[in-house]
């Protein structure tokens, strides 16, 4: 990842943040959407490109997504995905530097705001682990994933701005960089493998 691109100083009214790579991480990764996919695939359904896009667009837990795929999972499995599912769950944590910036730019007057692409249940535990923001577009309640349009102008319309008025911080180029700064917005990339700080990304507003 090129961490390096970024924009020029400037005064955000609000700033949206990814959440996994961003503001949260995963512990104990168990991939139990992604193993349920490898299941299915295994046992003749053929996989659709739409496939990620499904399971984190729709509002469903995991026995309802498995009925809306209109498959028969053998209870065993499904209950290992749950445990999986709640182990995982159980191991996401916040970065050491998350609450902190959140309340420095609460302090600026700085709106504040999530966007992520996550299964319904996820949502769920971030939200639980922050602090009340002005505004969340989860992609399992707004029906569309980043990079589509449909989930920025979401965000624009609960914040009641306009997309120059946001800088948008993640960790994936395609959609927290590319489809921010297509729809109008500014953005910048964080890279947490290599020890970028959010101070880091955000200097020359936390001065």
């Amino acid at each position: 990842m090129d961490s390096s691109i970024k924009i020029g100083h400037i005064e955000p009214s609000v700033i949206a943040f990814d959440v996994f790579g961003t503001l949260v991480k995963i512990g104990d990764r168990r991939s139990p959407y992604r193993k349920l996919m490898k299941w299915l695939k295994e046992n003749g359904r053929q996989s659709k490109p739409d496939d990620a896009k499904f399971i984190m667009s729709h509002n469903l837990n995991l026995a309802e997504l498995a009925k809306r795929l209109a498959v028969h999972i053998p209870d065993p499995f499904l209950q290992e995905l749950k445990h999986d599912l709640e182990e995982e769950l159980r191991s996401i944590t916040l970065y050491e530097d998350t609450l902190s910036t959140l309340e420095e730019l609460k302090k600026l007057g700085i709106k504040l705001a999530l966007c992520s692409n996550l299964a319904m249940p996820y949502g769920k535990i971030v939200s639980s682990l922050l602090p009340p923001l002005n505004a969340y577009a989860w992609s399992y309640e707004v029906a569309a994933i980043k990079p589509e349009s449909q989930i920025y102008q979401y965000l624009i319309d609960k914040l009641h701005c306009h997309a120059k008025d946001i800088l948008f911080i993640g960790d994936t180029l395609l959609a927290d960089y590319s489809g921010p700064t297509e729809f109008g917005m500014s953005a910048r990339l964080i890279d947490r493998k290599n020890g970028q700080k959010l101070a880091d990304v955000l200097a020359d507003i936390i001065r």
